[in-house]
């Protein structure tokens, strides 16, 4: 455990150092588009995402505004992402259970965001982190791919490989470590072909082809 920790702690600090800025790539102006964009997100790229919700957001600016929407009229709006159908059915029952029991506001508690349609604990952490400042490790397939492969988790369910970073690092980094661990498997530490002769992490690496 505490070799762990001394190399999660190295890691860290190049990291931070290869990505200073840990900003949502996905474009929002308030929680609502950030949560709307987060549940969109979900096995699409962001710049799939930050595509349609320009016209989203024109057309539905509030959940009160989406929660009248037809489930059509939503598709129609967000069709060129994976799973669009699905997506469109859970924007509108999320719009609809923020207008009911949250007063058309999005919560800030880890229970009350995973009992909104759409939202998982990978979602909820992003926006507990981004919107309101909570910790969180966002554990997606780049974070899921990298700490296996950087020897951090044997894990492969997500709230373990949660549980496993969390207990490796100080809650103040949770969110700035997964952020930058999804940028850099997206830049660097692909699944098929990882470009290990590139990684700055490579002499950390328990994985890294040398």
């Amino acid at each position: 455990m505490q070799e762990k920790r001394r190399r999660i702690q190295a890691i860290t600090e190049r990291l931070a150092q290869s990505f200073p800025d840990i900003r949502v790539p996905l474009h929002h102006r308030n929680n609502y588009d950030l949560l709307i964009a987060t549940i969109l997100s979900a096995q699409c790229t962001d710049e799939a995402v930050n595509q349609v919700t320009p016209e989203l957001f024109r057309r539905y600016p509030t959940p009160e505004r989406l929660s009248r929407a037809a489930g059509r009229d939503i598709e129609k709006l967000i069709r060129r992402l994976g799973l669009f159908r699905s997506k469109a059915r859970s924007l509108k029952k999320c719009a609809e259970q923020l207008v009911k029991s949250h007063n058309g506001e999005v919560p800030s508690t880890m229970e009350q965001l995973t009992r909104l349609a759409g939202v998982g604990r990978k979602t909820a952490n992003v926006i507990l982190g981004s919107a309101f400042g909570v910790p969180g490790i966002v554990v997606d397939t780049h974070c899921k791919r990298l700490s296996r492969r950087l020897g951090l988790t044997r894990e492969e369910d997500p709230e373990k490989i949660e549980r496993d970073l969390m207990r490796l690092l100080p809650s103040e980094l949770w969110s700035g470590f997964s952020h930058r661990l999804i940028f850099h498997g997206r830049k660097t530490c692909h699944a098929r072909k990882p470009q290990c002769q590139l990684c700055t992490l490579n002499d950390l690496c328990p994985s890294a082809k040398r």
